[in-house]
């Protein structure tokens, strides 16, 4: 059963629904579009390289006309040796053209409602607070976490969906979602 949450926007509405196959391109090309050829070597993108989004948790935003506005994905990982189970999200990414529609504000409210529906515990991802925290990430979690590689630790943000699950969280996110079928392993250098 596909949900679909209608936005009114300053033009037309948007309709939030899983991400399909035949949204790869337009997906990538908006992310092109969005973060700039710099995108695949950020942090964040080493957890993910590999692997498949979480089970239920990669969606887009289309137009009227049903291309991909924007789009927001969720990966699975786990805090460190050992420790719990956790998401990773990202990238949230929106149509330049299209900034300030709320289009960003809504793949981010379906998608932390989805992960909570889902059962997942907490939520992690790299970014801006200021934005951010409208949707109840923080640093305030983090302090005993860390990326694989560069990132600014002021950044690492999290949101607990059930109280307490970041509880002595400690360690290096490591990432533990499903592997792409085909993909063969990159070594690291």
């Amino acid at each position: 059963m596909e949900m679909s949450v209608e936005i009114v926007a300053h033009a037309p509405a948007f309709a939030m629904v899983a991400e399909t196959v035949a949204d790869v391109a337009a997906r990538e090309a908006l992310l092109d579009r969005a973060m700039g050829p710099k995108r695949k070597t950020k942090s964040s993108e080493k957890l993910r390289r590999g692997r498949r989004p979480s089970e239920g948790l990669a969606f887009v935003a289309r137009d009227a006309t049903g291309g991909v506005a924007g789009t927001v994905r969720l990966w699975d990982v786990t805090l460190g040796d050992g420790g719990p189970a956790a998401l990773l999200l990202g990238p949230l990414a929106v149509d330049p053209s299209l900034k300030s529609a709320g289009i960003g504000s809504a793949l981010m409210r379906h998608a932390i409602a989805e992960a909570a529906r889902l059962g997942h515990a907490a939520i992690l991802l790299v970014g801006d607070e200021p934005y951010y925290g409208r949707f109840g990430f923080s640093a305030a979690r983090t302090g005993g976490l860390a990326m694989p590689g560069p990132y600014e630790r002021h950044r690492l943000l999290a949101l607990e969906l059930a109280q307490g699950a970041l509880d002595g969280a400690t360690g290096t996110l490591k990432a533990s979602g499903r592997k792409l079928k085909g993909h063969a392993p990159t070594l690291a250098a």
